[in-house]
């Protein structure tokens, strides 16, 4: 024979159903007003964002900045999304692809592994700060005579790198191009054009 219950069925239910209304009832009485709205929009997100944010002077392709950064944000993300300049492309985000090089006081740098505030006061090239306002730099120039690109998408980056291999003294040789634009992939396998393209002007005696 089964006991009878000492509380009617639901009972239980019920109760706690009671509890967590008075719970959040009295959440809502002890939390400000203006907390609660403030989370409704997020604004707690963005009052911290603005309060994380450092202070930034850099100088890109000639043109000084100040600026207000995320400690977080890359040198890529910096160029492309807050200065709207697209030339630099994100490729692999991990530094293997090259197709974010850009110059910092006029060394190549992977701009995806490369915070902005550790460039604070220095001065960046990127590719829309190569040529002289019309006037295609000579690599540019060379890219374009020997078709060093396909697609175009790593084209950016590969010139950066050429540029750079150039000024470097890497420039002697097919084999010693090849091994310091090794960081510089290209996904339709231009390689030898940009090897013709480079020679050219690292034979021809053009400053760059």
């Amino acid at each position: 024979m089964n006991p009878e219950p000492d509380t009617p069925a639901g009972h239980n239910e019920g109760r706690r159903t009671f509890l967590k209304h008075s719970s959040l009832l009295t959440a809502f009485t002890l939390v400000p007003g203006p907390v609660i709205q403030a989370a409704s929009f997020e604004l707690d997100e963005k009052v911290a964002a603005a309060f994380e944010k450092v202070p930034l002077k850099l100088e890109v392709n000639g043109k000084k900045y100040k600026l207000a950064v995320e400690p977080r944000t890359t040198l890529l993300d910096l160029l492309r999304e807050e200065l709207h300049l697209t030339g630099t492309k994100k490729g692999c985000d991990y530094g293997q692809c090259g197709a974010c090089t850009v110059h910092v006081d006029g060394q190549r740098v992977n701009s995806c592994l490369s915070f902005a505030v550790m460039h604070e006061g220095r001065k960046v090239t990127t590719i829309e700060g190569l040529s002289d306002g019309d006037k295609l730099h000579p690599m540019q120039e060379a890219f374009v005579k020997h078709d060093g690109f396909q697609c175009g998408y790593c084209t950016p980056g590969q010139i950066m790198s050429a540029v750079a291999c150039v000024r470097e003294g890497h420039a002697g040789s097919e084999t010693e191009i090849r091994e310091y634009m090794s960081g510089n992939i290209c996904r339709c396998g231009a390689y030898t054009n940009i090897v013709a393209a480079i020679q050219e002007v690292k034979n021809g005696g053009q400053k760059v």
